[in-house]
């Protein structure tokens, strides 16, 4: 029996269809149909009943399909183990990193020291195309993205690293106004009240969904924001704000309450929908006990250590 055989087994009783399995494998329709044949005579069992119109498991077939999948998930996970020698990274997870993690961060680290003592955490903070290519070639396991994650060439992926995405939580934006504005005074914020001001915000090719989002928002609102100077860091932004300047930004909510700075008030928007979601992008080799370690520090913050 070689693996072939059942990879080729697999891919036929998923399409039912010989000519359509041999386009998924890449091959002539005659190697697949040969293959199978040895594959039943070595077994001594049929696997599919054949027709010109029809092909079906047969009962046997039927049982056989989660034993030949689990050996070639089996495969699949010692090539990961082995690629994962090959490049000395075993022991290693590696995380690409978004701004505004705040205590979820934290909790990631504390989760891993705590659950899995073995393995060293690698954070890599990065632009998003950036992450998004380690991650395709592997030197990233995981990735958090913010707005959804820009499509990456696949064919600098690895195979069998094919990605998974998973939505984790939302973040809110909340307005940056000088202090000594009247709408620091309030509780929350319109966008349509924040006409009047400038908005000084990042160039839309390092945060496109960012951008997008809050420029879509101002003119739902009923304006188009007048540009405020070119932004250069959030710091030195936050710091023009707090000078008196008249002129707003947005942050996130996270960011904003572990920052300090009296001259600079974060105000809630009353709008809704100025939020982002932020998602977990996988590659499909990296274990999936730390990556569930991962998604429940970052969302439930767990208390127990995760089974194996």
């Amino acid at each position: 029996m070689e693996l072939r055989q059942l990879r080729y087994f697999v891919t036929v009783a998923e399409e039912l269809h010989f000519g359509r399995a041999a386009e998924r494998l890449m091959i002539g329709q005659p190697a697949v149909s040969q293959q199978i044949r040895r594959l039943e005579r070595e077994l001594k069992i049929e696997l599919f009943d054949r027709t010109p119109r029809l092909v079906r498991l047969t009962v046997a077939g039927q049982a056989f399909l989660p034993a030949a999948r689990a050996v070639l998930a089996a495969e699949d996970s010692a090539r990961a183990v082995a690629a994962e020698l090959t490049s000395g990274s075993r022991g290693i997870f590696r995380l690409g990193t978004i701004t505004g993690l705040g205590e979820r961060l934290d909790r990631v680290l504390e989760a891993f020291g705590e659950h899995a003592p073995d393995i060293r955490v690698e954070l890599a903070a990065l632009p998003v195309r950036e992450r998004l290519a380690r991650l395709a070639d592997g030197r990233l396991d995981a990735v958090f993205v913010r707005g959804g994650a820009p499509v990456i060439d696949s064919a600098s992926a690895q195979d069998g690293d094919e990605q998974q995405r998973r939505l984790l939580w939302e973040d809110e934006l909340v307005a940056a106004v000088p202090a000594r504005h009247p709408l620091a005074e309030q509780p929350t914020i319109s966008l349509a009240e924040l006409a009047a001001l400038p908005l000084r915000l990042t160039q839309r090719r390092h945060h496109p969904a960012l951008v997008d989002l809050v420029l879509d928002g101002c003119r739902k609102a009923g304006f188009e924001p007048t540009p405020g100077p070119v932004f250069g860091s959030l710091q030195d932004t936050l710091a023009a704000i707090g000078s008196g300047t008249p002129m707003w930004t947005v942050v996130y909510a996270g960011n904003a309450q572990m920052m300090r700075m009296p001259r600079v008030a974060f105000v809630p928007f009353s709008d809704s929908g100025l939020r982002l979601p932020v998602e977990l992008v996988v590659r499909g080799g990296a274990s999936s006990r730390l990556v569930g370690l991962l998604e429940e520090a970052v969302v439930n913050h767990p208390r127990h250590p995760l089974p194996d």
